[in-house]
């Protein structure tokens, strides 16, 4: 398998986790938030919404560069992406939340995220730079 199957399998894997946790949280909020690691979630269901539409649109954003394989794009946002997991992970250790559990969740979802970014950077490198600018001389200006 290429490297960049792996890359479009991983980032395959990070836009239905986005898509999952997303519609999970909107669809079946308590439910969703019985798995997320805080307990008690917070009162009202303002909550489960906000963190749906967030996991649907970060899943949107990436499937989007995906299909139109804008792959370095895709390796930047997925990396941005990286602070969701990062920032559930802090959110359910100091809110009531285990370590452990935290680490294990979104931790985890966390290492994922960064390896598939970190992986869709490598693979893309060698292409960015390729394209050298060429300097611009009066001569060229007039044709």
């Amino acid at each position: 398998m290429t490297h960049q199957r792996i890359n479009t399998v991983l980032a395959a894997l990070v836009v239905l986790a986005g898509f999952s946790f997303g519609l999970n949280f909107l669809l079946d909020g308590p439910g969703a938030a019985a798995g997320f690691g805080i307990d008690p979630w917070p009162e009202g269901n303002g909550y489960f919404v906000v963190k749906g539409v967030r996991d649907l649109a970060y899943g949107l954003t990436a499937l989007i560069l995906l299909l139109l394989r804008h792959r370095r794009a895709l390796g930047w946002v997925v990396l941005a992406d990286a602070i969701i997991p990062i920032g559930d992970c802090v959110a359910v250790m100091t809110d009531g939340g285990t370590v452990g559990y935290a680490l294990a969740v979104h931790g985890s979802a966390a290492v994922l995220v960064l390896v598939t970014a970190a992986s869709l950077l490598w693979e893309t490198r060698k292409t960015s730079g390729s394209a050298t600018l060429k300097p611009r001389t009066p001569a060229t200006l007039t044709r």
